[in-house]
C-alpha cells in the first residue's frame, strides 16, 4: 500500500499500528535500542515494546517518543491552520427555492 494513505478507510486501530511500524523503523534507523528509547522518554521499556506490538500508547509519551527521534514537529503539522475556512467544511448545499 502506499505512504499516501487514505484515512477515512482505514480503522483507528490500523492507524495505530502503522504509527507504531514508523517509530519502530525510525528508532531502527537511528541505531537506538528499545531500552534507550524508553531511558529517554521515561518509560519502562515494556511500554516501548507493547507500544510497537500493538499501537497502544498514551499520547503523552507518543510525543515524548517523537521528540527523542527528532519528530515532534510531525504532531504540530497536524494542527495547522487549514488553508480553507472551517465553516466550509460544515456548509450545507445550497437548494435553489421552489
Amino acid at each position: 500500500m502506499s505512504e499516501n494513505i487514505i484515512y477515512s478507510l482505514v480503522v483507528p486501530h490500523d492507524i495505530m499500528l502503522r504509527c507504531a511500524e514508523r517509530v519502530r523503523v525510525l528508532r531502527i534507523e537511528q541505531n537506538m535500542p528499545q531500552t534507550e528509547l524508553a531511558e529517554r522518554t521515561g518509560v519502562a521499556v515494556g511500554t516501548i515494546k507493547r507500544f510497537e506490538r500493538t499501537g497502544e500508547i498514551q499520547f503523552r509519551t507518543l510525543l515524548e517518543i517523537a521528540l527523542v527521534l527528532g519528530r515532534l514537529d510531525d504532531f504540530a503539522d497536524l494542527f495547522k491552520k487549514p488553508d480553507v475556512p472551517v465553516s466550509l467544511y460544515h456548509e450545507e448545499p445550497k437548494h435553489p427555492r421552489q
